[in-house]
């Protein structure tokens, strides 16, 4: 096996051990499950997708690129939020929008892969500007609002003190 096809391929496992674990937070989220090790291992892989999307030989600068150059201005924010910040106050709706747009960035990624490599979907869009490729984008474009909709509630919810049903604040280890 070549360099080129060994970093491909840890690249490639990185990024879908990334995606996978995204999912599995943000849908922890949304069913108030913390999940730390997974949120670990959702931000640090989807770090590495980033940083060895620059890894691979290229002629100029493409989208790829630039979505990886995002994800990592966001991803440091993201880790603030949650490891510095511990979610208080505005931190929890930083940390929920960064880490939801990281995985947003990954799954757009994946999704110009799959109609790029996919000879089924090659066929169906080669230039990725037909209609099939439009609305793959479209249809993970609007799962992310949705996502982005259901866990603002969350946050926002979740951004309040933490109160006893009477009304007092819970002691630091309740929460």
């Amino acid at each position: 096996m070549s360099g080129l096809v060994a970093f491909t391929l840890f690249h490639v496992l990185i990024s879908l051990v990334g995606i996978v674990t995204g999912f599995a937070v943000v849908f922890g989220w949304i069913s108030h499950r913390e999940r730390p090790k997974l949120t670990l291992t959702f931000l640090v892989t989807t770090a590495l997708t980033s940083l060895t999307g620059f890894g691979f030989p290229f002629a100029r600068f493409l989208p790829s690129h630039a979505f990886g150059a995002v994800s990592l201005v966001l991803l440091p924010l993201a880790g603030v939020a949650l490891y510095a910040f511990e979610l208080r106050g505005i931190w929890r709706r930083v940390y929920i929008a960064t880490a939801l747009f990281a995985l947003y960035l990954n799954m757009f990624v994946l999704v110009v892969q799959l109609f790029g490599k996919v000879p089924v979907l090659r066929a169906a869009a080669p230039t990725q500007t037909e209609l099939p490729f439009a609305l793959a984008q479209g249809v993970v474009l609007l799962a992310f609002v949705g996502l982005g909709w259901v866990t603002r509630d969350h946050a926002a919810v979740r951004s309040r003190p933490c109160t006893t049903t009477h009304g007092e604040p819970l002691a630091p280890s309740s929460q």
